[in-house]
């Protein structure tokens, strides 16, 4: 008779084992943690099988010795962890790095441990949170873009494969209880609805916990939060901040877990919306920097390049690079573009402040368990470069982005008291974020110069690392996350999980640097691509070519082959200021063949320049839960319905009709709406009448109304939309019929071209969150009759 775990032992081996526990009074979870050598579990295959024992005869339980029951535990003196991972900050922006924005917390954990300056993220956020998560290059997990841009080509489908485990599934199956706050944006966003499936949520992938929003970003005051897999209706406090929230259940979840099993280890996925636009901060945080930016993105640039020196973040020989040709010089602007830009970057800093703020908070509520000295710490100030998507100057309602709806600065400046409140879903100009990258070049999305990937990084761990306040340069990337964890917590790499063979971690821990400042790298080589923006880096050296800045509306060469090429010597310039690609010809071309070489090894190709393009399923072949159908049939009470799941009637004729009963004395309310403040469009009574209202990027607003009550009893009522055609975003003709017959029309000149909000939603009965009109009243427009039924149908 054999006793089987995950490896197969004799029976005098079972018996030795059964012996011991006994012998020695251990506990059952002494098998996980603390058995004799030759006896531990194999912790490459997860789950890790329980034993079996051979059959007990003993009739009487008296007399009988029950086997030890079996519990996985980490291995002896694994640490916690906790990854907390800052949105869209740059190299050059928070404090202890050189930059203006005042992060208390960071600089605290920075002078107990290490700040690594050679550090690199995807230049993108999904695709830097999958590598997170994963230790596998964006690519490998089908990230190479966003989810709401994914593609039929592998490498770029958004959806992850069953042989990547992530590292919160490994670490839960070797006994820690693990947790994730905030951003969550590595599910596809076909899967975000209540039919699933749930296999890419949070706590399908090795959370037991999670407390957060879904996608890319989150307006701070009006978020659509889960808490697992249900939503969270958030309070009507005037005072709610997204970030604020996240952080007290973090702050109540590690008490609770600590306070019931104070010796298992816990593993906290730390990841606020901030500093992603929209840029959201108590104004108590914002004014701190009033006046603070007045002298310009060209000063700060130097400034923080100085700092940067002084801090020996950088080395002394550094030079400045250029910054790009398209920014203007800060003196050339006009006194009422300084002081909407000056005003941009206050908010954006306080915004950056509070999150440290808010990580503080967690900091103080572990240290206060007594648990933060044997916490390994990781602090990642950004997940790419800051972000230059706000254009030449800002934005009020970043959706405008998206949907290529340019904003004018008069526009702006008219609402500059309201930027980073309630009123506003804002994004500061390009200038700000070529100045927060400093001392590269490039921003965010420009994956092949570091302005878009290298980010600053603090470990702190003091019962496991001996240095403090020291700077660490060995070139690494965010694939190297994984394995640092897993090494520092003594768990192997899995070969098996969940019945999948593993695809192996592609990153390499960089544990081997914490106590060695001078220790050779161990990571050679790195390709980095998004939306073609592509480099290489090996053994010190860059190969790497602009393919389209993110302000720009086309890429710069007429396909890839005319890209034009740079090649930097990385070892002697750390800020990629001097092109050495004449000099060094065939360095280049060597590279230029190795970065296919990665392309091919990593799944990269085909390159895909499209952007705006692939934020429409049918264009790109990505899932669609309302793919082939030309109608939706909804009834009340269906809310939460996020735009990658509604039916789509941007850019076409469409019909929405309503089966109402309308009580005596009239009725109030929305029957179907879809967005809100900073975009969408509402179907709805007011003063027992029906209307219309289309919300363009918050710009514009278009409505129609009925000019007699809605009659009692059972009503249909219908809205015909004739559109133009012609291109996307065109306008079009709305009608309103109330029981077949019309009773209001009226132009809609503008519409939505991709998206009305990445978490505003559709709702029957009610509008959700901030409302598409003003013409109810935020969580006070509940319809008041009853809906039977409302069909959506495209033309």
């Amino acid at each position: 008779m054999q006793i089987r775990t995950s490896f197969t032992v004799s029976m005098v081996a079972a018996s030795a084992l059964f012996g011991w526990l006994t012998a020695t009074g251990r506990s059952a979870t002494a098998f996980a943690e603390d058995a004799p050598a030759g006896l531990e579990p194999d912790r490459r295959v997860l789950p890790i099988a329980a034993p079996t024992y051979p059959p007990i005869t003993e009739i009487d339980a008296r007399k009988a010795k029950a086997p030890p029951f079996f519990q996985v535990r980490p291995p002896q003196g694994a640490p916690n962890v906790v990854i907390v991972l800052i949105d869209d900050m740059g190299f050059g922006q928070p404090s202890p790095f050189g930059g203006p924005i005042h992060m208390p917390t960071a600089e605290r954990l920075a002078s107990q441990g290490l700040k690594y300056n050679r550090f690199h993220t995807t230049a993108l956020c999904a695709p830097t949170r999958m590598a997170l998560l994963t230790g596998r290059n964006h690519h490998s997990c089908n990230m190479g873009s966003i989810t709401e841009s994914a593609t039929a080509f592998p490498g770029m489908t958004g959806v992850r494969p069953q042989n990547i485990a992530p590292l919160a599934e490994v670490l839960r199956l070797n006994g820690y209880s693990t947790a994730m706050f905030g951003k969550c944006h590595e599910t596809p966003p076909w899967e975000i609805s209540p039919s699933g499936p749930f296999d890419r949520w949070p706590t399908r992938s090795g959370f037991d916990k999670f407390y957060g929003f879904m996608g890319g970003e989150t307006n701070q005051y009006y978020p659509m939060i889960y808490d697992g897999l249900a939503r969270v209706e958030t309070p009507g406090n005037p005072d709610y901040h997204f970030t604020t929230d996240m952080t007290s259940q973090a702050v109540a979840w590690v008490q609770f877990q600590q306070a019931l099993t104070p010796d298992q280890p816990f593993f906290i996925y730390f990841a606020p919306g901030a500093t992603h636009a929209p840029h959201q901060a108590p104004r108590e945080f914002i004014d701190k920097y009033k006046g603070r930016f007045d002298s310009g993105w060209d000063q700060l640039r130097q400034t923080t390049f100085a700092n940067q020196k002084r801090l020996g973040v950088i080395p002394q020989g550094t030079q400045l690079a250029p910054k790009p040709a398209a920014i203007q010089d800060w003196d050339s602007l006009s006194s009422d573009e300084r002081r909407l830009f000056a005003r941009q970057m206050e908010v954006f800093a306080g915004f950056g402040e509070h999150a440290d703020h808010a990580v503080g908070r967690l900091v103080s509520a572990i240290e206060d368990l007594g648990r933060l000295d044997d916490t390994l710490f990781i602090y990642i100030l950004g997940d790419n470069g800051a972000s230059a998507e706000g254009g030449m100057v800002g934005l009020f309602n970043e959706m405008n982005y998206f949907n290529q709806v340019p904003e004018n600065l008069e526009d702006i400046l008219r609402r500059i008291d309201e930027l980073g409140g309630r009123t506003a879903y804002n994004h500061y100009a390009a200038g700000w974020a070529v100045a927060g990258d400093a001392p590269f070049t490039w921003t965010k999305q420009v994956a092949s110069s570091f302005g878009g990937t290298r980010n600053g990084m603090i470990i702190h761990w003091p019962n496991g690392i001996r240095a403090r306040n020291e700077v660490r340069s060995q070139f690494h990337h965010v694939i190297d996350i994984a394995p640092t964890v897993l090494e520092a917590c003594r768990i192997p790499q899995p070969t098996r999980v969940n019945g999948f063979e593993q695809h192996p971690i592609e990153g390499v821990s960089l544990a081997y640097t914490f106590d060695d400042a001078r220790a050779t790298d161990r990571h050679a080589t790195q390709y980095f691509e998004i939306f073609a923006n592509r480099a290489i880096y090996h053994d010190g050296w860059v190969a790497m070519t602009v393919h389209k800045a993110p302000w720009e509306a086309q890429p710069r060469a007429e396909d890839f082959e005319h890209d034009r090429w740079e090649l930097y010597n990385v070892n002697e310039d750390f800020s990629q200021s001097t092109d050495l690609a004449q000099q060094h010809g065939n360095k280049l071309k060597d590279l230029q063949k190795l970065f296919l070489q990665e392309a091919l090894k990593y799944q990269v190709l085909p390159l895909d320049d499209r952007l705006f393009e692939r934020f429409i399923a049918a264009m790109v072949g990505r899932p669609d839960l309302m793919e082939g159908r030309t109608t939706l049939t909804l009834h009340e009470g269906m809310t939460g319905m996020m735009d990658n799941v509604f039916i789509n009637i941007k850019n076409r004729s469409h019909v929405v009709t309503a089966d109402l009963d309308v009580p005596a004395g009239g009725v109030e309310g929305v029957i179907l709406c879809q967005g809100g403040r900073f975009g969408g469009w509402s179907l709805y009574a007011k003063a027992g009448t029906l209307n219309y209202a289309y919300n363009w990027g918050g710009l514009k607003s278009y409505k129609l109304q009925a000019d007699k009550p809605l009659p009692e009893g059972q009503v249909s009522v219908r809205f015909e939309f004739q559109y133009d055609g012609g291109g996307l975003g065109k306008g079009g003709t709305g009608t309103l019929f109330v029981n077949g017959a019309p009773v209001a029309e009226g132009r809609i000149e503008h519409t939505a071209s991709v998206i009305f909000s990445p978490d505003e939603t559709a709702d029957v009965g009610q509008d959700d969150a901030t409302t598409v009109t003003e013409d109810y009243r935020e969580r006070e427009n509940g319809f008041t009759g009853s809906i039977n039924k409302v069909t959506v149908e495209l033309k």
